[in-house]
């Protein structure tokens, strides 16, 4: 018989001061139908700690293990090592730029970054301000790639916030893909032998795409997931055989 690994994913729960006791019930009931909770960014909704303890007591409900990377929200006020200290003292597996086992599955994650996709993507070129961020979009692809090398099991799943692929964003104005993600990202994942991909951040796009070389990406995005289908929970529950 091949054992199977549940993982429940969801992002952009936007965490604020008084969402206490609104996202705990989210919380254990993904626990209950998975052995792990994907959470891919915009944790909190200003970046503050005051928001990063009210979701760390959110998640005690949680019994399966919780793995995690920062979103754009969470840079907001400058404090995100604070936040992900918070959390990671909670005993979330942040991820940036590192890898972990939990039930038999890898992940790897970053938070990933603007830039565009395809033909359309920004390029290093021009003004100095353009090139820092056309480099930060490949340091983060780098990032990803060097985390993707340290797994060795089969099943492999990156997490991150921004979107790798054009698809998963189409439904949002056309003139905000360069801010929604970029095709750097998707590189690495087409290198690697990756199961899944989980991104949040669009939260207008669309549920799932593929990468050039067929890796399933899905957008976990609360918002997006409540929308296109409002009949369950806004979380993906995704079953990947282990053994």
């Amino acid at each position: 018989m091949t054992a199977t690994a549940r993982i429940a994913a969801m992002a952009d729960v936007h965490c604020t001061t008084t969402s206490g006791g609104t996202l705990a019930p989210l919380f254990a009931e993904a626990s209950a139908h998975a052995d792990v909770i994907v959470l891919a960014g915009d944790l909190t909704d200003y970046g503050l700690p005051d928001e990063a303890i009210v979701l760390a007591r959110e998640l005690r409900v949680a019994t399966a293990p919780v793995v995690a990377v920062l979103g754009n929200h969470d840079y907001e006020s400058g404090r995100q090592a604070e936040v992900r200290t918070i959390l990671r003292e909670a005993g979330v597996r942040m991820l940036d730029g590192d890898a972990c086992e939990v039930a038999g599955v890898g992940f790897a994650g970053v938070k990933g970054f603007v830039g565009g996709f395809g033909e359309r993507a920004l390029g290093p070129w021009g003004e100095d301000t353009i090139k820092r961020v056309v480099q930060e979009a490949v340091d983060e692809a780098l990032k990803l790639e060097t985390a993707l090398a340290r797994l060795r099991m089969p099943q492999r799943i990156a997490v991150l916030h921004y979107a790798p692929i054009a698809a998963t964003v189409e439904g949002e104005p056309e003139v905000i893909y360069p801010f929604l993600g970029s095709s750097r990202l998707e590189e690495p994942l087409d290198r690697y032998p990756v199961t899944a991909v989980f991104h949040g951040h669009a939260h207008r796009g669309r549920p799932e795409g593929r990468t050039r070389g067929g890796v399933p990406v899905h957008n976990v995005a609360l918002p997006l997931l409540r929308e296109a289908f409002p009949d369950r929970p806004p979380y993906l529950v995704l079953e990947v055989p282990i053994r």
